[in-house]
């Protein structure tokens, strides 16, 4: 089991990120219809170029941010599911049943909320996937707003839902939003990938090799057609938990450690910045109701907290888990609502929808409102209807 002092760090980190997120969000969309919006545009279409020889990789910064410090988040991303899935809070069947099928329910429901509002548009339908993700560190930011009221067994369910939901988010990416595909450069990925595995098997615990390869494979990646950020998950269930041999050495845990303050403080602020920003010029009551923005925010604040809830509910009903000791169903019915929060990932996922730009506005629009309104009564539940702490029952017969 993890150590719970860690846990409470990783927790507290991860909550004052979603501060610092939430405030750069709205720095985006105050430039963004400001006088200053010519800067914030002009910014992110500012061509960087990298070039070693005949190898050359020339995006805008808006892809860098994307597609290059997106890739070093899912890299942290898959720290943490390895770890969790080795010794942690999904180590365990008993264990990771209630989160799994919460998280099922959350990906599930939502897709079937926005592809009601949008299956007769096959270009807009492209989006269904935006609404089934989970932003963790916002969620746990409006989480640790709640204070004692928050029973510790509720934070690690939200924990452990939001990382098998990121699974989720990182397989969907994988199947459904790839690109034409090189197979040169994806083999030469692969390739790679297998020489980070031999270095494993080896025993090899140096953090180096696992970087520098790390880097060769994701050039190759990005070039293969499939998303670059993929290459952050796989080459970090490469990276070894621990020092076969007996010794203290974690290679993951230290990298982990590392990329936490500067994914939560640098890495997801500088995204959302780049990405939040929408203009509001000329938006009429009637373009906050079309199909995609409103079939993404309702898949965000109704899909979400009825597939987490109800899936839940009906795992408990059915035998397969039950509620930790010291929680009630309107504390499920709080942390329901919070999981509709997606922004960053919601975000990221609405980028590879439409890779063309259309319907961003709408997506960000969708997006926002859907999570504001989900924090915002996900708070109020928590904060000032849910109980402190009563025993777990049964759900009524």
């Amino acid at each position: 089991m993890v150590p719970l002092t860690a846990v409470r760090d990783f927790l507290r980190l991860e909550a004052a990120g979603g501060i610092v997120l939430v405030a750069t969000a709205a720095l985006a969309i105050l430039l963004a219809n400001s006088p200053l919006a010519w800067l914030y545009d002009g910014l992110l279409e500012t061509p960087v170029a990298v070039q070693i020889g005949a190898l050359s990789l020339a995006k805008p910064l808006l892809l860098w941010i994307n597609d290059g410090m997106m890739a070093v988040f899912f890299f942290l991303v898959g720290l943490e599911i390895k770890r969790e899935f080795l010794e942690g809070e999904l180590s365990s069947t008993s264990q990771a049943a209630l989160p799994a099928i919460g998280a099922v329910g959350g990906m599930v429901v939502p897709i079937a909320v926005f592809l009601a509002f949008n299956a007769g548009d096959p270009l807009a339908a492209r989006g269904w996937a935006i609404p089934a993700a989970t932003d963790i560190a916002f969620a746990l930011g409006v989480l640790a707003l709640v204070g004692a009221r928050a029973p510790a067994a509720l934070k690690l369910f939200l924990l452990a839902l939001a990382i098998i939901d990121d699974l989720g988010a990182i397989l969907i990416i994988a199947l459904f939003y790839a690109a034409d595909l090189s197979l040169l450069s994806l083999g030469l990925g692969l390739i790679g990938l297998g020489v980070l595995t031999a270095l494993n098997r080896a025993g090899v615990i140096r953090i180096a090799p696992y970087v520098l390869v790390g880097i060769v494979v994701w050039v190759c990646v990005l070039k293969s057609g499939v998303h670059a950020t993929l290459a952050g998950v796989a080459v970090a269930f490469c990276v070894p938990l621990g020092d076969r041999r007996g010794g203290e050495a974690s290679p993951l845990k230290e990298l982990e450690h590392m990329l936490h303050p500067w994914v939560a403080f640098g890495i997801l602020p500088v995204f959302a910045f780049a990405n939040a920003g929408v203009s509001l010029a000329g938006l009429s009551f009637a373009d906050l109701l079309a199909p995609l923005p409103l079939g993404i925010a309702a898949g965000l604040f109704l899909g979400k907290q009825a597939g987490v809830l109800g899936f839940v509910y009906g795992g408990v009903r059915l035998g397969w888990c039950r509620l930790p000791p010291g929680t009630h169903w309107l504390h499920f019915y709080g942390v329901a609502l919070l999981t509709g929060i997606g922004f960053t990932m919601s975000l990221f996922i609405g980028t590879l929808a439409f890779t063309d730009g259309a319907f961003a506005a709408e997506v960000r629009i969708g997006v926002i409102g859907g999570s504001i309104l989900s924090a915002a009564l996900g708070f109020a539940v928590l904060r000032f209807v849910a109980p402190r702490a009563v025993p777990a029952t049964m759900p009524a017969g």
